[in-house]
Order: C-alpha cells, then structure tokens, then sequence
C-alpha cells in the first residue's frame, strides 16, 4: 500500500512542477480535456492537489500510526478530500472571480453616456468617447435624430447599427423636470 502512496506523492509533485513550468504549454494541449461542463472542482490543479495530499497523508500515517491498513486509507482519502476543498476555496474559486476583461461587446454600450469628440453631422459620421472603469474608448457615432451635434456634447448611445453607435444629445434638463 506504501508503494501506492509514494506514487501518488511523486506524481502529484512533478505534475506540480511540470504545470509551474510549463503551465500555459499543458494548458494549450489539453484545453479542458478534464475539465466537466459546470463542475469547477474537477480541475486538474484541484484532483493533483488532492492525489498528492492523499499520497503524503497515507506515507505518514503508514509510517507513524499504528492504525491498520484500512483506517490509514479512508484518513488518507478523507484527508485527500479536504485538500481538494481547500485548494478549490482559496484557490480556484478566488482566481475565477479575480478575471477582469477590459473587453466588451458593441451591444452593451446602448445606454450608455459618452462625449463626443469629432462633431456628428445630420447625415453622416463623428466619433464619440465612453469611458469605463477600465480606461475609454471612442467609436464612430451618427445621429440618432438626424440633428447635428457638437464637439463636447454628452449623448446617451441608443443603438448600434453595423458597428456605428446611434446617439442623441442627453438634455440634463429632463433630469431637472421629475
């Protein structure tokens, strides 16, 4: 039984410092091959963590115990266990939440404020500025109305029609008004 502990130990510990090493190389490769839709806690990183912990918890309590073969297996799966929910808990899970993108989509800017920076003629194009937590970014805009608008003007972005954003001036007086 020793033998299958210090293989799970020694396996656990290279597939770590393979995936340290090359980490983003294996990633590619395998690309989710262990991976189950919805379930987030059968990542590799979390069943390598847990195999290795089993490893070394049935090691030691083989070697320093005087509890029987069987005992020292379910303390080592269950101590396996806990460092699956441990590594996914302060790991995996607080990684996945940490993901900032800075990135979006033309159909979440409707809505939106922006300040235009290039005037917007009756009929044609100008260019509009919306800023984001993350820094701004400017768009070609045309006029929702058909009205021109000018150079600092705040507009609100009503739709997007082939990557051109819709805008009508925002009148801060509608605010004053309710």
């Amino acid at each position: 039984m020793e033998s299958i502990y210090w293989g799970c130990l020694i396996g656990g510990a290279i597939f770590a410092v393979v995936s340290l090493v090359l980490g983003d190389l294996i990633d590619g490769l395998l690309d989710g091959a262990f991976e189950l839709p919805g379930v987030d806690f059968f990542k590799p990183v979390v069943l390598a963590g847990s195999i290795t912990a089993f490893g070394g918890a049935g090691i030691m309590l083989t070697r320093y115990s005087s509890l029987s073969a069987m005992t020292g297996l379910i303390l080592s799966l269950l101590i396996g266990i806990a460092a699956a929910v441990l590594v996914f808990f302060a790991y995996i899970k607080p990684m996945r939440n940490s993901d900032v993108s800075i990135g979006f989509s033309m159909k979440e800017l409707s809505g939106k404020i922006g300040e235009i920076t290039i005037p917007v003629p009756e009929k044609g194009f100008g260019e509009v500025m919306i800023r984001f937590a993350s820094g701004s970014t400017i768009q070609t805009a045309s006029s929702f109305e058909h009205r021109p608008i000018a150079a600092g003007a705040r507009v609100v972005i009503i739709d997007v029609v082939d990557g051109v954003l819709r805008v009508s001036e925002w009148e801060d007086d509608v605010l004053k008004d309710v």
